[in-house]
Formats: structure tokens, C-alpha cells, sequence
């Protein structure tokens, strides 16, 4: 007889565990995600470097400086063990200060690249739209970073590509992820109304999540297909011109996210 109210008893328990991990597990996630967000911006690695170079060139400078109180202290006998070894070591703090002033003017004189968008909350687990915008996320990370790297000399002597290009790619790109989050806004929502409409009216909205996910899987690849062609034209490997191809894949981009838009307007707002 008390069987039941125990076993009722653990099943609310284990309810409220799992409405807690539910509660926990969305602020912990974003607060990763806001880290790791900072460590791969581009601009945010630029401004660490500087910021290690300049205190690198301020801790030379110093031990410069402690060089050359040692060599006047010893200017009475420069010619004996300590004075060779402090000429010597100012030597090497004066050849380091050298190379780490000429670091630091080259970092601050390369202009900041573009700051990633902040990080967007994911959809809720279970959502057909959480794996692609987590992919998306990604993605949006690894174009920063190759558009950096096309967008300054390269080995080999390779000319970094036109910023018209560049910018031309990064647009096309900015208007399909935010055609992309749209789509993926309407998919959640529609997944949420069928799981608590009655159920003579789920299948209509059940053919919508899978229309909508259907748009929102083959507008991310579109997505990727950029980065592909923006990883080939790092490399040059491409059969041909790297701006070229850059230039058709920011064209097919627009296109679809353009698609994107018409298709998901009216039909599930």
C-alpha cells in the first residue's frame, strides 16, 4: 500500500531535479559560450596580442634600464669578469627591447578586424533548430577567422584579396545568418504550438516543422559552402581565381538567404 506514494514520491522528485538542471543548464551554457565567444573573436585575439607586446616591450625596457645602472656601477672596471658579463647581458636586454618594439609597432599599426556578433542563445534542447544554430555559431567563428587571414599577406608572397570582396563576403554572410536565426525563431514556435495544440490540429503544424527545418538545414549549408570557399582561397588551392570564387559563393549566399526571407515570411508568421 505505501508503494505507491513512494514511488509517486520519486517520480516528482526526479521531476524537479530535471526542472532544476533545465533552469541551471541554460545561464552555465551561456556563460561558456560568452567565454569561449571572447577567446576566438578576432578583434578581442588582436587586442591580447597587443596587449602582450606592450608589456613585453615595458619589461625589456626595464631590464634595459637595470643593464645599464649595472655598467655604470661597474664603469671603473668594464674590463674585469663583471663588467664584460654586464655589457654582454645589457647587449642582449638592448637586442630583445629592439625586437619587441618593432612587434609592438607592427601589431598597432595592422588595423582591428571586425568584431564577431555576440553570442545568441540556443534554441531549447530538443528543438530541431538547436544543432543548426550551434553549427551556425561555429561557423559564423571560422569565417571571421579566415576572412582575417585572406584580408592580410599571405606566405609565399600571395597579395591578400580586395577588401571590396571581403566585405562583399562578410554582408552576404551577416544577411543569411540572420535570415537563417528568423527561420529557425518560427521553427521553435511552431514546434511549441504543436506540442500543445489538440491533437486533430497537430499534423498541419507537424508538415510545417518539417518544411521549416527542411529550409533551415539547406540554408546552413549554403552557409558552409562560403566557408568552404573561403578555407580554398587560404590555401589557393582552387582550380580557380580565389577572389573569383569568393566573390560567386557571397553571390549564391545572397541569394539564398534572400529565399530565405520571401519563403519564410508569410507562410508560418
Amino acid at each position: 500500500m505505501a508503494a505507491g506514494p513512494r514511488r509517486r514520491d520519486l517520480g516528482e522528485l526526479i521531476k524537479i531535479g530535471q526542472t532544476v538542471t533545465e533552469q541551471l543548464r541554460g545561464p552555465v551554457a551561456d556563460t561558456v559560450r560568452t567565454k569561449v565567444h571572447g577567446w576566438r573573436d578576432p578583434r578581442a585575439k588582436m587586442l591580447r596580442r597587443r596587449r602582450r607586446a606592450k608589456r613585453a616591450l615595458v619589461g625589456w625596457s626595464g631590464a634595459t634600464v637595470l643593464g645599464g645602472v649595472w655598467i655604470g656601477v661597474e664603469h671603473a672596471a668594464l674590463i674585469s669578469f663583471a663588467g664584460v658579463t654586464a655589457m654582454i647581458v645589457t647587449a642582449l636586454f638592448l637586442y630583445c627591447l629592439i625586437g619587441s618594439a618593432r612587434k609592438t609597432l607592427m601589431l598597432h599599426r595592422q588595423p582591428l578586424p571586425a568584431a564577431l556578433p555576440p553570442p545568441v542563445r540556443l534554441p531549447p534542447g530538443g528543438s530541431l533548430a538547436r544543432e543548426p544554430m550551434r553549427r551556425l555559431a561555429e561557423a559564423e567563428a571560422s569565417l571571421a577567422e579566415l576572412l582575417v587571414q585572406l584580408g592580410t599577406p599571405r606566405p609565399g608572397g600571395l597579395a591578400p584579396l580586395p577588401a571590396e570582396s571581403l566585405a562583399h563576403a562578410q554582408e552576404s554572410a551577416t544577411e543569411a545568418a540572420t535570415a537563417l536565426r528568423a527561420v529557425a525563431a518560427q521553427l521553435t514556435a511552431v514546434e511549441r504550438a504543436r506540442d500543445i495544440a489538440p491533437m486533430a490540429q497537430r499534423g498541419p503544424l507537424e508538415l510545417g516543422v518539417s518544411d521549416l527545418s527542411r529550409r533551415l538545414d539547406e540554408g546552413l549549408n549554403g552557409y558552409l559552402a562560403l566557408i568552404g570557399t573561403a578555407g580554398q582561397a587560404v590555401i589557393a588551392s582552387s582550380a580557380v581565381s580565389p577572389n573569383e570564387a569568393l566573390l560567386d559563393a557571397s553571390d549564391r549566399l545572397a541569394g539564398l538567404a534572400s529565399a530565405l526571407r520571401e519563403l519564410s515570411g508569410p507562410d508560418y508568421s
